[in-house]
């Protein structure tokens, strides 16, 4: 069995019994999210706080 299927079998027996298809298609989602920012992350594609700060300054208030 390959490593993705093992992987969201786990999750899925690992979410409670009354969960949902949006249960676990927000949890397939965040997983893909996390693993492409870490790949993105190992591959020097990083921003420093202080440049997401900037970028984020119309939202964030002090």
């Amino acid at each position: 069995m390959s490593a993705v299927k093992e992987e969201v079998q786990k999750m899925i027996r690992d979410l409670p019994e009354n969960c949902t298809y949006e249960d676990i298609q927000y949890h397939l989602y965040v997983i893909e999210k996390i693993k492409k920012g870490i790949e993105r992350a190992e591959e020097g594609e990083l921003y420093s706080h202080n440049y997401a700060r900037e970028r984020l300054s119309k939202w964030l208030s002090d």
